[in-house]
């Protein structure tokens, strides 16, 4: 009976003691170290372990992590003062750390990826795409015989579809089509379209009829096979040779649909005027495209996370010149920042902002960061974030960390931005895979 009771009360001493080591901030900051930590090759990082004691470290491949500089695989440190982690080689390695050598107290999973750099851009540039297809953006009524009809409508091809071949062969542009439609036009036959739509394809057949106010054969279609507008400039890597800009994707102004790329350039562009942006009324740089022949880069993907290509040399007007590190998502943080961008003519500069919110995103999502324009002379000129303003990169800690994507309607002192690390690997320049929860 004696050893049960005293069973209870020790049971219950512990049960207290852990709750109360809980509750304990060193215990809390012990918790709040991650079990898995990504660091850039040739980098350093600190573990703030907070604990009054010493411990004994132990690092599984020394070349990969190092601690505190030295180049054992056991070190004793003091954790009263935070642990200095030291990446080598890329790689992965564990950590172990141990109370007097004895008592283990966090493991942590250590990942080494290769160091990034780019060049920060903020250029104002002319977007030319063509799409991959042609896009169907309306209906267009055909008088033929004693009716006003569409064939294609009546044959169930839709607004939003992308023609991409007619009877087999690819189709390149509106020109080609409408050479074909008239010439099928002509010998009574009907034509196989081969069409995308959302996540799949189909085919649909569609007779031509005679437009007779036209002198021509039609389908009955509003057709488009580009998009052109202006933005900005992200990044440039130059070890790569590509580049990022937008922070968007680019979508079909009628329709809302992505467009494909089929061929895209990038070319210089000038601001001209601005629409300051208000509640209600997002604001737009307005701008023409300059030496539209001197072509700066090639357009190869338009994503969530904006258009990529590939890019040979730094475009002119840029601000800074040489490659900065960029932060990997998990780096980038609540404070004081600032972006590059263009409001007059062609001068890039830099402006003052707030991230005030950051999503900790494990995998790619398009809404990494609230920011919020606090640079008065921006906002006497622009009310915040604008259209056209979308691409522009976002500076901290002397690393590239995002770019600018979306404004807040209601309002333009404020909008969203997407971390670099997920443009990066849009662009093919890819860090580890994200790590795992």
């Amino acid at each position: 009976m004696i050893k049960h009771t005293r069973r209870k009360l020790v049971g219950l001493f512990l049960a207290i003691l852990f709750v109360a080591l809980c509750w304990f901030t060193p215990i809390h900051q012990l918790a709040s170290i991650p079990q898995e930590l990504r660091i850039l090759q040739g980098t350093s990082t600190a573990l703030d372990f907070g604990l009054p004691s010493i411990a004994t470290v132990t690092t599984s491949e020394p070349d990969v992590v190092s601690v505190a500089g030295s180049e054992a695989s056991k070190v004793d440190a003091q954790l009263t003062k935070p642990l200095q982690l030291d990446s080598g080689k890329t790689g992965t390695a564990n950590l172990q750390v141990k109370l007097f050598g004895v008592i283990p107290v966090k493991s942590v999973h250590v990942n080494v990826v290769p160091d990034l750099k780019v060049i920060p851009g903020g250029q104002s540039i002319g977007v030319k795409l063509k799409s991959s297809g042609i896009m169907v953006v309306g209906y267009n009524l055909v008088k033929a015989g004693g009716e006003t009809i569409s064939p294609a409508e009546q044959a169930q091809v839709k607004v939003g579809d992308i023609i991409t071949a007619i009877n087999g062969q690819k189709v390149k542009s509106v020109e080609q089509a409408a050479e074909w439609i008239n010439k099928a036009g002509k010998t009574g036959k009907s034509l196989e379209f081969t069409i995308k739509r959302q996540k799949e394809q189909v085919k649909l057949h569609v007779k031509p009829v005679y437009d007779k106010d036209g002198d021509m054969y039609r389908i009955g279609l509003y057709i488009r096979d580009s998009a052109a507008g202006v933005g900005t400039l992200t990044f440039y890597q130059p070890e790569h040779g590509v580049f990022g800009a937008l922070g968007h994707i680019i979508t079909d102004v009628d329709t809302g649909q992505p467009i494909g790329v089929g061929q895209g350039q990038i070319v210089h562009s000038s601001v001209t005027s601005i629409d300051k942006g208000k509640s209600g009324s997002p604001g737009e740089k307005r701008g023409i495209f300059i030496d539209e022949d001197r072509v700066l880069g090639s357009i190869t993907r338009n994503s969530d996370f904006g258009v990529f290509g590939k890019m040979s040399t730094l475009p002119d007007n840029a601000k800074i010149q040489k490659p900065m590190p960029v932060a990997l998502a998990e780096q980038v943080h609540e404070g004081k920042a600032t972006i590059l961008t263009v409001v007059d003519n062609q001068k890039v500069e830099e402006f003052e902002i707030e991230i005030v919110n950051v999503m900790r995103q494990k995998f790619p999502a398009t809404k990494s960061m609230v920011i919020k324009v606090t640079d008065k002379r921006l906002l006497e000129k622009t009310g915040g974030i604008i259209q056209g303003m979308s691409g522009s990169p976002i500076l901290q800690d002397g690393k590239v960390v995002g770019a600018v994507t979306h404004v807040f309607v209601n309002d333009p002192t404020q909008g969203y931005g997407v971390f670099i690390e997920w443009m990066l690997n849009e662009a093919g320049v890819k860090t580890k895979s994200a790590m795992a929860s």
